[in-house]
């Protein structure tokens, strides 16, 4: 059996509690054993964290410390995966080391919840986590990110020229992507700022199969 960390917590607006839940008996449904953490504080256990195969993390506008910093990425750079969504993953803390690990950081969003589309890369449509998903309806937040060019960019959505904006041309944004980070593996996904942003059937798809592949392999 393969073993499970879900660290939740930070800010209540994204739910963390209600969004993992989702996704818990789908792990426990594929093997894996799941062990909940209301603090962060796991993630200066070496012991602990050298164990799991996966951390499923859901943790908004938080602060972490030197050592917890050290420790998430130490566990990651040895093989346990990491993976997350939205606010919960690239919303998460002002850290450095954190944001490297991560490979992006949220930094806008338009007002309110707009109309867009979620559209996987073309050249990466042949990936376990996104075949078969065609162009995804949503009605959410949309993230404007920095983001780090060696991702892997699985899918996007597009910003539209915007005069009354510092950008003005129209440009696609990363919104799924994975990464490598010495032998593990990182699956971050910008949808999912409500719950039933998760329910939508490609963006659950999206998700589990985001946390199946960033999971240690064995």
């Amino acid at each position: 059996m393969r073993d499970a960390i879900v660290v939740r917590g930070g800010w209540d607006g994204h739910a963390p509690v209600e969004a993992t839940e989702r996704f818990i008996p789908f792990l426990r449904a594929n093997g894996f054993a799941v062990e909940v953490h209301h603090s962060l504080e796991v993630y200066a256990d070496a012991d602990r964290m050298g164990a799991a195969d996966l951390v499923l993390q859901s943790w908004s506008v938080g602060k972490l410390s030197d050592a917890e910093a050290a420790g998430l990425d130490a566990a990651v750079r040895t093989g346990t995966g990491l993976a997350g969504w939205h606010g919960g993953i690239v919303g998460a803390f002002h850290n450095e080391r954190y944001q490297h690990l991560t490979g992006g950081v949220f930094v806008h969003h338009p007002a309110g919840f707009v109309d867009h589309t979620l559209t996987v890369v073309p050249t990466r449509a042949d990936h376990p986590i996104v075949t078969g998903i065609g162009p995804v309806r949503l009605h959410t937040e949309k993230y404007w990110v920095l983001s780090d060019p060696l991702n892997d960019v699985l899918a996007e959505v597009v910003f539209d020229a915007d005069v009354t904006a510092p950008w003005q041309g129209r440009i696609s944004m990363p919104a799924v992507w994975t990464r490598r980070w010495g032998a593990g593996r990182v699956f971050v996904s910008t949808v999912g700022h409500k719950v039933d942003d998760l329910d939508l059937p490609d963006v659950r798809a999206i998700t589990e199969r985001g946390l199946l592949w960033a999971a240690r392999e064995r």
